[in-house]
């Protein structure tokens, strides 16, 4: 990722200057520095042409184009917004907001893998120490290391594809599972590889992380996370519940995952990470938490680089156990790094869970920071919407810069 000056790219030198004509400074909702947000995260005034301008019409002709019940956006360059806007509704008759809050999924991982980095920062651990130091019965503890957890480097079967498990979260969507039953379905199958010497995603890796992590401080993971992260971050409206309630406002999602479009918006997410990392968010804080992570805000230099590469890099080939759909190939060019993905110059993360899509992507280089929240009509597509918009919308404003898939 080459540091690169914002003057270096015309088109983004330009919204920088248009910025201060755009946005108002200081006001509730609206950013004037990376520092955060205001109470309320509220839409902005959009000029008739320009950069924001060409966000709000590629948000609009991709909720038409994909049946998406709202598109909620949020970009902004070093700090200072471009564009706030909500399309659509939440539910009939319920314009979608800027404020509503959604759910976060995996970008939580991202929040472990930095909070990891900052123990390792303060001397706390280091990144190849073995599990078994702080979880002795997990198998093969003392193969594992933290750095293995946070890179998904274990070799252990994610949980989320198996059949049995597949059957039974859509069978009863509003179960609470524990981290011990998520865990054993993956420790009960053989290892897809030994750790360390091939890369799969595996939700029971984030899992087992946010075990240790609480092991390691002898704090509870939702606390710790806002004391390392959230809280120096700003993220005000981002937080965890240990139950499927969302604090309002909520923004509703919709799902066809049974057979029928039916609201999902309160559906059990309790086996998409570790406890305690279950979050909501909004726009405001995914955008905000999309500059502050990709740009390693809260680390060292060196913590930075494991962030970014792990020992990832060239890891990721089939075998014979783990089929090429499950074990992608780690390429300089697109990676995952410490729970999150690097693609191309971008640091990105996009979360996808029953109805509800989001996305966020930051180039450091020019300090563009995109975050996008879909939510699906009953004839919306598959594949990732939120993810999608993100690209359209990296491509328009920084086309030296695309976001390529990963695998």
């Amino acid at each position: 990722m080459r540091p690169v000056r914002l003057s270096s790219f015309p088109r983004l030198a330009a919204i920088g200057a248009v910025l201060a004509l755009v946005v108002p400074v200081a006001t509730a909702g609206t950013a004037a520095s990376e520092g955060g947000h205001g109470r309320h995260c509220a839409g902005s005034r959009i000029p008739a042409n320009g950069p924001a301008r060409e966000v709000l019409r590629i948000a609009q002709q991709a909720r038409t184009e994909m049946d998406l019940e709202s598109v909620i956006v949020r970009v902004t360059v070093g700090g200072r917004e471009m564009v706030t806007t909500a399309l659509g509704e939440s539910m009939t008759g319920v314009p979608a907001d800027p404020a509503m809050h959604f759910r976060n999924g995996n970008i939580a991982i991202s929040y472990m893998g930095t909070a990891l980095l900052r123990l390792v920062d303060e001397g706390r651990v280091d990144l190849d120490d073995p599990v078994a130091r702080w979880l002795p019965d997990l198998p093969q503890a003392e193969q594992i290391t933290l750095r293995m957890l946070g890179a998904s480097t274990t070799g252990l079967v994610d949980y989320v594809p198996d059949p049995e498990f597949g059957k039974a979260v859509v069978a009863d969507p509003f179960r609470q599972w524990t981290p011990k039953e998520l865990v054993g379905i993956s420790t009960s199958k053989p290892r897809w590889y030994e750790p360390g010497t091939n890369w799969s995603y595996s939700h029971a890796n984030f899992v087992i992380l946010g075990a240790a992590l609480e092991k390691i401080t002898g704090t509870r993971l939702d606390v710790l996370l806002q004391r390392k992260v959230l809280g120096p971050l700003g993220l005000r409206e981002t937080r965890n519940s240990f139950t499927p309630d969302i604090p309002a406002p909520v923004l509703h999602a919709f799902a066809s995952d049974r057979g029928t479009y039916e609201e999902s918006t309160f559906w059990n997410p309790s086996w998409t990470t570790a406890p305690g990392a279950v979050q909501t968010t909004d726009i405001c804080d995914l955008a905000r938490s999309a500059a502050a992570i990709g740009s390693g805000e809260l680390l060292s230099p060196s913590a930075y680089r494991e962030l970014l590469n792990p020992g990832t890099v060239g890891l990721g080939r089939p075998t014979s156990k783990c089929p090429a759909t499950v074990c992608l190939a780690n390429t300089e060019a697109t990676h995952y790094g410490m729970g999150l993905l690097v693609l191309g110059d971008w640091i990105a993360q996009h979360p996808l869970f029953f109805g509800y899509a989001a996305a966020q992507a930051y180039l450091p280089s020019e300090r563009l920071a995109i975050a996008v929240s879909t939510t699906n009509g009953p004839n919306a597509p598959g594949g990732h919407t939120a993810q999608t918009i993100t690209q359209r919308i990296a491509a328009a404003l920084s086309p030296e810069h695309p976001i390529p898939d990963f695998g």
